[in-house]
């Protein structure tokens, strides 16, 4: 326990004081923290949507820049996971439950309520997975993106401890190991306490949400505290067996359970009207995919409205996991290259993705469309589960996906253990398991005092107020990582310069 760094105690004060707020006070936390969150994404909305494209044109460059070579680590160095290993545990950690919750409930939703066209028509269809392409796509794995590379490059290139200050020495010089680098890394750390904390509540709401539709079991507190105590029990048994065991074996089931849900319900949904729309959507979203990463709406009251509420929610929602899913990405990341790297984490899960919400999104709007029932009217966690009882096979799709977000519940809370860990003893590779098992029971402490005080929104947005300040963070991200590959290539290109000939 002698390794555990100011940034535990400060963080474990900051979280206890926020859900103390939360549970004593809800009504008045909402209230505050929904007007701090209406008053970023309203006033600094434009922000936002220039951030995250400059972020994604850098990771476009990187990939076919020189340094793209360099490897995240010595040169001998091998990657010490398998590439579809690899692919499922970064997979897991950066959508995992929030693909099953959203995955007919967004293109649903966009399609009664679209961005622009009039609901419930052809046009909303396409308008409807068209921007759930976009929120679940390119633009979000370019922000896990960098932060991951960012954290990989100084951690095995620059021998620099896995903490978030040590990536911003190139800028920030030595500051960064006193109090102020102790400030940022905090702000990590409360980002990914709260991010993985509404998280765990989501995913017991939906595994509630699934056993109260398909059996009847009431969807309540109690079921819920019973079911996180369960989950609690199991993710904390898999982040003591290690990162080599437990988060890769659950990552790798949880990605054959994906695909197997994933290839019933396109066999047994509107097989061609999926295929039919993915390739469809595939087109409008690259046609335009740069008009709707700078629509902001300036002149439409409504449109803006629905822009605040969704692209500039998601935007801030995936900086504020960042420093979570990043660091997680660089730890299961070395002996890799940049350009592989890249390649690997801006396109493969995008694909998965839209894959995923072509599937099931085009079979929310078939149901919904076909009149039998309104899912519409349905609380979003029961959504799925709905779309399901339409189809043949209803109850054994509703076990897989129940199954699935337990994993994925588990997964997302032991790779969460592990980063906390990380973060709160010097960026240590190995944190110990009695530190760990703080942070697992703090984590579930937290998602359970929230779920009995209905603080969830509240605490959602206090994640959206906390990924303002951490972009800043990740701007400086860019350039410390900029300046240092560019000297790199230069010092590269010196060295293997030949030297003159004297005469």
């Amino acid at each position: 326990m002698k390794k555990i760094s100011n940034v535990f105690w400060i963080s474990v004060a900051i979280v206890l004081a926020a859900v103390i707020f939360g549970a004593t006070a809800p009504n008045s936390f909402e209230e505050l923290t929904g007007n701090i969150q209406a008053f970023l994404t309203s006033a600094f909305g434009w922000y936002y949507l220039i951030l995250v494209s400059i972020i994604v044109i850098f990771c476009v460059f990187l990939i076919f820049s020189p340094v793209g070579a360099l490897k995240l680590g010595k040169p001998d160095d091998k990657p010490a996971f398998s590439t579809a290993s690899w692919f499922a545990m970064l997979f897991s950690a950066g959508m995992g439950i929030g693909l099953v919750f959203w995955g007919a409930a967004e293109p649903l939703s966009h399609f009664i309520n679209p961005p622009i066209a009039e609901g419930g028509t052809p046009a909303a269809h396409k308008e409807a997975m068209r921007y759930t392409f976009f929120h679940w796509g390119i633009h979000a794995w370019a922000i896990y993106g960098i932060v991951a590379l960012a954290l990989a490059y100084f951690q095995f290139r620059k021998g620099e401890p896995g903490l978030i200050s040590a990536t911003l020495k190139p800028v920030l010089g030595k500051s960064m190991d006193g109090p102020f680098g102790v400030v940022i890394d905090v702000l990590a750390v409360f980002a990914t306490v709260i991010g993985v904390a509404t998280t765990l509540g989501f995913g017991a709401a939906q595994i509630n949400g699934g056993l109260s539709y398909l059996f009847g079991i009431p969807n309540n507190f109690t079921v819920q505290l019973i079911i996180v105590a369960v989950v609690t029990v199991l993710f904390i048994m898999s982040a003591w067996s290690g990162l080599s065991k437990g988060i890769q074996i659950l990552s790798n089931v949880n990605m054959i359970l994906a695909v197997v849900l994933m290839i019933l319900m396109f066999i047994i949904g509107p097989t061609i009207l999926i295929l039919n729309m993915f390739t469809d959507t595939i087109g409008g979203y690259v046609q335009n995919i740069v008009q709707m990463s700078f629509r902001i709406a300036p002149l439409n009251a409504e449109e803006r409205d629905w822009i605040n509420g969704w692209t500039i929610f998601y935007w801030a929602w995936w900086i504020s996991w960042s420093p979570f899913v990043g660091i997680f990405i660089a730890r299961v990341s070395r002996g890799r290259t940049i350009r592989e790297f890249m390649i690997g984490v801006l396109f493969l899960p995008a694909i998965v993705s839209f894959i995923w919400f072509a599937v099931f999104g085009t079979s929310a709007i078939e149901v919904q469309q076909a009149g039998n029932i309104d899912l519409s009217s349905l609380a979003t966690e029961q959504v799925l589960f709905a779309v399901f009882s339409e189809f043949p096979w209803s109850t054994l799709l509703s076990i897989i996906a129940i199954v699935l977000v337990a994993i994925f519940f588990i997964t997302s809370a032991d790779s969460a253990t592990f980063v906390l860990g990380m973060q709160t003893m010097y960026g240590s590779l190995n944190p110990s398991n009695t530190v760990k098992l703080i942070w697992g029971i703090a984590q579930s402490a937290v998602a359970l005092i929230l779920l009995y005080s209905g603080g969830l929104q509240a605490l959602q947005n206090a994640l959206i107020g906390a990924a303002f300040p951490f972009s800043i963070i990740i701007i400086l991200m860019m350039i410390s990582l900029y300046i240092s590959l560019m000297k790199e290539k230069k010092e590269l290109g010196l060295y293997l310069k030949p030297k003159p000939q004297k005469k």
